[in-house]
Order: structure tokens, then sequence, then C-alpha cells
């Protein structure tokens, strides 16, 4: 007897970047790879959601493009996070990024009241971390859990937005704990995997001195060690990994997001490249796929 297979497409975090994620997606949908389950961190949560609440074809991924182009004008993450950083160690944290985000997600059709179980097309965890007991948190598992709360959790970036406290539990973003959650999709079931990667080393590039370069260079080093052992995971519970690195050809700040639509098309570009030839093809080396990707690259 042979299992179904469960596709999960994994959607990691990196702020303005998952404008990438947009444009994979659109790729993806395109030549009719269909997905059984979304999971998310970060904007990875939101770009999951967004499409699972939209739906999972050409016009969810319209309604996607058309929140990002919104999302360009209503500077989410404010830039000046050097003066919201030290408000924060001085305890003097600004709280209207996070109303700011909540006004944003119910504008664009997170209504408050609806539930992961209301989401019928496709399956949706989104991913926290809880700074009290050093844990993923996932939002989805349980049916009953709100999507809005899953979104606010899982975006709770500092500086910009402080941890938020629920239930014992004190949530940041899940980049924190599973930037690219690979492990939070197998847990929910996933069998296979498309694993879309936002991060950029061009990041912590340098010989930077001082405390911040040091800390930024100190959390890129634990979050790629994670993604190693959640990818060692997969291979030792033979859940088969197709990793899509999706980078820009210039370098985009996490609070950037003026370059919205040039980082779609590149997003699109990526993916059909690695559809061809890279790390997608084995995704379509099925048949009838060859000639869904040549109708779908004409």
């Amino acid at each position: 007897m042979t299992l179904r297979t469960k596709l999960a497409f994994v959607l990691g975090g990196g702020g303005a970047r998952g404008a990438l994620q947009v444009g994979a997606l659109r790729a993806l949908l395109e030549i009719g790879v269909q997905p059984d389950l979304l999971v998310g961190s970060s904007i990875g949560a939101v770009n999951a959601a967004f499409l699972a609440i939209h739906g999972i074809n050409g016009e969810g991924v319209q309604r996607l493009v058309k929140a990002w182009s919104d999302a360009a004008e209503a500077e989410l993450l404010p830039s000046n996070y050097l003066w919201l950083t030290v408000r924060a160690l001085f305890n003097r944290p600004v709280e209207y990024p996070m109303h700011r985000m909540q006004e944003f997600f119910v504008s664009h059709g997170v209504d408050p009241d609806l539930r992961f179980g209301d989401i019928k097309d496709v399956g949706l965890i989104t991913v926290a971390a809880d700074l009290n007991q050093g844990i993923p948190i996932l939002f989805g598992l349980d049916p009953q859990d709100r999507v809005l709360d899953g979104l606010l959790a899982s975006t709770a970036l500092p500086p910009w937005v402080s941890p938020l406290p629920k239930d014992g539990s004190l949530l940041i973003d899940g980049g924190a704990v599973s930037n690219l959650p690979i492990e939070p999709a197998i847990e929910a079931g996933a069998t296979e995997i498309v694993a879309m990667d936002l991060k950029d080393f061009r990041d912590h590039q340098g010989n930077g001195q001082g405390f911040g370069p040091f800390l930024s260079k100190l959390l890129n080093t634990v979050e790629q060690r994670q993604m190693y052992l959640e990818l060692a995971l997969a291979q030792a519970r033979r859940v088969k990994v197709h990793y899509l690195k999706l980078q820009g050809a210039e370098h985009i700040p996490l609070w950037h997001f003026a370059h919205t639509d040039e980082l779609i098309l590149s997003g699109y570009a990526l993916t059909h490249q690695a559809l061809q030839d890279g790390s997608l093809k084995s995704l379509v080396e099925k048949p009838g796929w060859a000639a869904r990707l040549k109708r779908a690259l004409r």
C-alpha cells in the first residue's frame, strides 16, 4: 500500500525579502504544484496565511501581490530600528508597529474571528517562539486557534514589536527558533517539502566591530545551525526536501519594502530556473510535468 504524499510549502522568514516567495508561489502554482500544507515563520507566515485565506490559485496570488504593494506604502517595519532598540533597552518600547500590523492584516482579509479550522482547502501552520520555554509554538495544530493570533505572534519581531504575553508564554517571531520551519512541517504530517529560504548572508558580511555586528553574526550562526539540524531531521525521517534558495541580485534589508515588484519577478525567475535544472527539478520529474513546465515558460 502506497501512502499519499502530503506536500508542504515551507516559507521562511526574511522581512521585505518575502516578496521573493510571492514570485516563487506564482511559478509553482502556474504549473499545477499544489500544496496540502502551508507552514511559515515571520513574513513566511504572512504569505502562507494570505494565500490560504484567498485561495491556492492565481487569484490568491494576485491578492497577495496587492497586499505586498500596499505593504510597501505602509512602512510596517519602520527603518529607524536603532531608535526603537534604544527605547526597548530603556523599557520604553513603542507599541504602534504591532497595532499597525494588526490593522494591516485585518484590512487584507484576516477576520479577527477566523479560526485555522475555517480554512478548508489547505492546512496552515504559523510558527512563533516562546521565550519562557525556549520552544516553537505552532498555531494551527488546534483548529480553534485564531489565525490573527498566529500571525501577530509569528511576526512579533523586536525591536519593532515587543514580545506578546499569552497564557504564560512570551511569544516572538518564529524565526528565533525555526526560521525555515521544516521541523514544524514534519510535525504537522508533511511527507514532502518545498522549502523557500530567504536567508541572505550579505546581512552579516564584513568585520564590523562592536556589539551590534557581533550579535548579528551570532544569531546568524544559531539560525544556520538550526536549519542544518532540521534538514538532517527530514533526511532521517525520509521526508524529501526540495530546498529553494531565494536571493535577489541586490541586498535588501529586512525593513526595506520599496523593492517589492522586482523581488516578485526575481523569485518567479529563480523558481523557474530551479524547476528546469536546479533544486526543484526532481519535484516535477514525473509523467506530464515536463509538458506543463514548457507551457508555463511560453
